[in-house]
């Protein structure tokens, strides 16, 4: 554990024992994640969160690849969604962040807004529960960047949400035959997060 908060090979969740990888690279295979020995090749041509992945004259007109797998926790909901958070300054120098929707579970298509529609929510109030019909058990994609630009440093990070279920306010109110709080959400969707890998465009 401490060899890898060393290397800022870490992530964070809000509860859930998720599991969640990320790498970046420029020669990371197409089929990385349909091979046994993908997880080998990722960290031999990749490079893991919490990383720099720097500019290469070579890759002047390449976009890197992005490599990404989120499993559920065993205990709790399954997963709705993940994204990526990618983070730069403008031509102004002001600080940008852009969220990418990069897989997700269900047949829901991106809109002409840019918005990914909602999964559902199987949350029983009255009763605190939840089923798992909807979402899935693992997401994983290989992923590249629509707006790269390989003349601006920038930082990628993942965000793997679950599907709603229940707040533990709601829990509590249920369990002590309350209202529920009008202060507070019923339902919220429990997440994950990666540490960046960060893009050098100058290095």
């Amino acid at each position: 554990i401490f060899e890898a908060m060393q290397r800022k090979e870490t992530f964070a969740t809000s509860g859930p024992r998720i599991k969640l990888r990320f790498f970046a690279g420029w020669d990371l295979e197409v089929d990385s994640l349909t091979s046994n020995d993908w997880l080998e090749n990722a960290y031999a041509n990749g490079v893991p969160m919490g990383s720099d992945l720097n500019h290469e004259p070579s890759t002047v007109n390449r976009s890197p690849s992005f490599i990404i797998q989120a499993i559920k926790d065993g205990e709790s909901a399954n997963l709705d969604r993940v994204q990526i958070i990618k983070g730069y300054l403008d031509k102004e120098g002001n600080p940008q962040e852009k969220i990418f929707e990069v897989v997700w579970a269900g047949d829901r298509a991106i809109a002409a807004n840019g918005k990914l529609p909602a999964i559902g929510n199987t949350v029983d109030i009255p009763n605190a529960t939840y089923t798992n019909s909807i979402g899935v058990v693992s997401l994983q994609t290989i992923w590249t960047d629509p707006e790269f630009d390989a003349a601006q440093s920038a930082f990628y990070y993942v965000r793997v949400l679950e599907i709603p279920t229940p707040r533990q306010s709601l829990y509590d109110a249920v369990a002590l035959q309350q209202t529920p709080p009008e202060t507070h959400p019923a339902v919220i969707q429990e997440r994950a997060y990666s540490s960046p890998i960060w893009y050098n465009a100058s290095r």
